[in-house]
């Protein structure tokens, strides 16, 4: 319609921008995720990034830790799990700050439904 603004991010219950809450849910890890999931009431698009990003950089930080203690083969098989997480960061913050609910593979329908049960 004519006159009407166009409509901007959507705000959440912190008052930010729904995309950038969403960024911010990758920005520290699995730190941020939690954080987020704690605080973020109304949101489902934050909500889930949060839950993606606690789920992907948790599990990869124990995984990391358990190949770690392999000689020279965990070494290796660590050292791709970083730059794995470190791919998935970028894309998770990109993805987010473009306003698309992007699942990873494998984590991201296992975010959706651990989402529905911590449904506050």
């Amino acid at each position: 319609m004519e006159g009407t603004p166009p409509e901007g991010p959507k705000k959440t219950s912190l008052g930010l921008d729904e995309n950038v809450e969403g960024l911010l849910a990758y920005l520290l890890f699995w730190v941020t995720g939690i954080i987020f999931l704690v605080l973020e009431k109304e949101s489902d698009f934050v909500r889930f990034h949060a839950m993606q990003s606690t789920i992907t950089f948790l599990g990869l930080m124990v995984l990391s830790y358990i190949f770690a203690i392999i000689p020279i083969i965990g070494g290796i098989l660590s050292y791709l799990l970083w730059l794995l997480g470190l791919v998935l960061w970028i894309l998770g913050m990109l993805k987010a700050y473009q306003g698309e609910r992007y699942k990873f593979p494998l984590v991201g329908d296992l975010a959706e439904q651990w989402l529905e049960k911590v449904n506050i």
